[in-house]
């Protein structure tokens, strides 16, 4: 059954009336409705790419957050062979939050890492909702560093509200674990690509997405605090949200003009959860790309690049 966001109420009764009609066609087979039926797809078709061809930041967040939206498990499941999972951070414990492990995508042995989020009530609460713990970033700089070790490119898969906030976290070293993340990304002799998938939520998101080309699929977002969160304290009201959500320049065009992302990648009229082996093998496709740019690099110039992309992004003035 299809998930409809907010805005979605007139797609969502044009394709109610077409799911009524066809039930009605089953039950008695001599009504003839083809041709009803073919002009409601029409007009739902025409709804859905006007809507979505001009969606407001704030409504592009509520996508990145749908919850049929392709998670960490559906493109490791797609594009990676032989996937073998690796847990732990050999200090502390395992974090479900970030996964992470060898495998081959297209033809090439790789380490993937990344959030997950879950996708029904159980894997949720297992995988913290893609919000991680101190070892989950430790966990990261493990396997970042495993995959230096035997010349392995890095993808990373970013799919996150932030970190996780609690006082567990923070007792653990929730911020040096995160930093640590992050100077990992910077210093590694591989290839990091990041692709953010779906929310990109602060340090919890950096730690991961401080790669050599960093890419956004089109609806998702990239900020430092969640709009939620930005409004909370500039205007003390969560009702401002939408208008934190604008000003803050959270989407992939708003963040692909300041050059803070490499690239955008179209997703399917309607969403990535609308066509989801589509835009996970464009994905891969885009992926695949882009290491074959960066595979003849060697390891100092990867570390160089990497740094000047990150220590230019301040340069860039916001008008």
């Amino acid at each position: 059954m299809h998930t409809y966001l907010d805005f979605e109420k007139p797609i969502a009764e044009l394709e109610g009336k077409v799911q009524e009609l066809r039930l009605l066609a089953q039950e008695d087979p001599s009504v003839s409705i083809s041709d009803e039926v073919a002009k409601l797809e029409q007009k739902a078709a025409q709804l859905l790419q006007d809507v979505y061809s001009s969606l407001t930041p704030w409504q592009k967040l509520q996508v990145a957050r749908h919850p049929r939206r392709p998670h960490f498990v559906d493109y490791v499941e797609r594009l990676i062979e032989d996937f073998t999972p690796l847990a732990g951070d050999r200090l502390f414990g395992e974090d479900a939050a970030i996964m992470g492990g060898v495998g081959r995508f297209r033809g090439r042995s790789v380490m993937v890492i990344g959030h997950e989020k879950g996708s029904d009530t159980q894997t949720r609460m297992k995988h913290n909702f893609g919000m991680a713990k101190p070892e989950g970033y430790r966990k990261a700089v493990r396997l970042m560093k495993l995959a230096e070790r035997f010349g392995l490119p890095v993808i990373t898969l970013v799919d996150t509200a932030g970190a996780y906030p609690g006082i567990g976290g923070e007792e653990r070293g929730q911020a040096e674990a995160i930093a640590r993340s992050t100077d990992c990304c910077l210093a590694l002799g591989v290839p990091l690509i990041a692709v953010i998938i779906g929310e990109g939520g602060s340090g919890g998101a950096v730690a991961l997405a401080t790669g050599n080309r960093v890419l956004m699929l089109e609806h998702s977002v990239y900020s430092v605090i969640s709009p939620e969160g930005a409004a909370s304290i500039l205007w003390r009201s969560g009702d401002k949200a939408q208008d934190a959500a604008t000003a803050m320049k959270i989407t992939a065009q708003n963040l692909h003009q300041l050059g803070v992302i490499d690239r955008v990648l179209p997703e399917p009229v309607g969403g990535a959860h609308r066509e989801r082996a589509q835009m996970i093998k464009e994905t891969g496709d885009a992926i695949e790309e882009e290491l074959r740019g960066l595979e003849r690099l060697d390891g100092n110039t990867l570390r160089r690049l990497r740094r000047e992309k990150f220590l230019a992004m301040g340069r860039v003035g916001v008008l």
